[in-house]
């Protein structure tokens, strides 16, 4: 069964921090964050390393010893532990990473050495990475200049627990977006594409990580493939959610640079929004007659609205580390430092509703 449901909106009333420092670290950039309001803790994902805090701020713990790239996070309260999405790319293992966050409970625990990280491959994400699509008999693996990786796919990234695409009810599923290259002179990378899993039997494929030999033990196919037409981004939905006070998803991005776009930074699409087969526009068919088809999510009627595409979002940072925190509220991450020295700075934001300014920070007198 998926993992059950637990709504933020409803959680018990806790003190949120208003602004929290998640450290500096000899790292890539933060990714994503992850809060568990029960028991009062925010991660960070500094790529290679996860860094956990409790609500006063004080460092509980790291996580480290691995070389993959671990993007957004997010945690699922009805086992306690933090999915996040690990790539190798050069090994063409994307996996989810299942970390059982309740024993980060010192600074420098390695990952190899206990089982605290765990992971589940993604056959299917492979399959559209690796995907020879000019016919030349051959992968160019990491590179955006190319005709190959099936949707542009460059891997995945963007990852949150949430309903079933089409309600707001129910068992909640894993959901994970890709990652998409950035290319300007392609046509067929202009959606996200989201895959939804339910992660009710991955007890018997996870497995511990081993980046010497990496596994290939993980789910045939996903629950469900969507896609939503928002124009081509850089790199794919960084940082993925959903709100249960909203009941929507949102899509966090870095902008894309397709003149024909808007390009905006945040794009959000409503739970009972119903998956519609249809074209994928840009996407050729196998057959090269029209359009490949796919299961369609229409963006929310919602914030900024471009005139030419229809496109609507947000001019809205939201790239590494949006989470909604129910209520009308959401932690917004902003990274800064030097290579090597990176950081992120929290800040509890309202949504506002407002087209031009979405969200805004919350001050003490303004707390729920």
């Amino acid at each position: 069964m998926a993992a059950a449901a637990k709504s933020a909106a409803t959680a018990p009333s806790v003190r949120l921090p208003l602004e929290q420092n998640g450290g500096t670290w000899p790292s890539g950039h933060v990714q994503g964050i992850a809060v568990d309001t029960e028991g009062g803790y925010i991660y960070y994902s500094f790529t290679n390393l996860l860094a956990k805090y409790d609500f006063s701020g004080r460092l509980v713990g790291t996580l480290v010893g691995w070389t993959g790239h671990l993007g957004d996070l997010d945690f699922n309260p009805a086992d306690g532990k933090v999915y996040g999405s690990l790539e190798y790319k050069e090994d063409e293992a994307f996996y989810i990473a299942v970390i059982d966050a309740k024993r980060i409970d010192r600074v420098g625990i390695e990952a190899s050495g206990t089982e605290i990280l765990r992971t589940v491959y993604l056959p299917e994400v492979v399959k559209d990475y690796t995907a020879d699509m000019d016919g030349d008999q051959k992968l160019d693996k990491n590179a955006a200049g190319t005709r190959d990786h099936r949707y542009g796919c460059s891997g995945i990234d963007g990852i949150g627990f949430g309903p079933a695409f089409g309600r707001a009810d129910g068992p909640r599923y894993l959901t994970v977006a890709y990652g998409i290259y950035g290319d300007t002179a392609r046509a067929d990378n202009d959606h996200q594409v989201l895959l939804q899993y339910d992660i009710g039997d991955w007890a018997k494929y996870v497995r511990s990580l081993t980046e010497g030999e990496p596994h290939r033990s993980g789910p045939t196919a996903p629950r469900g493939k969507y896609f939503v037409h928002t124009g081509n981004t850089s790199y794919g939905v960084q940082n993925l959610s959903y709100d249960e006070t909203l009941q929507r998803w949102f899509m966090g991005v870095y902008r894309g640079k397709k003149k024909s776009f808007p390009n905006y930074q945040l794009f959000a699409v409503e739970a009972r929004t119903q998956p519609v087969m249809g074209d994928l526009v840009g996407v050729p068919s196998a057959g090269g007659d029209g359009w490949e088809q796919g299961q369609r999510l229409e963006l929310a009627d919602d914030g900024l609205k471009d005139p030419a595409t229809g496109v609507r979002g947000w001019n809205q940072k939201s790239d590494v580390g949006f989470q909604p925190m129910g209520r009308g509220l959401f932690y917004l991450s902003a990274s800064s430092g030097n290579k090597g020295a990176q950081t992120s700075d929290l800040t509890l934001m309202r949504w506002t509703g407002d087209a031009q300014q979405p969200l805004v920070p919350v001050k003490e007198e303004g707390m729920p």
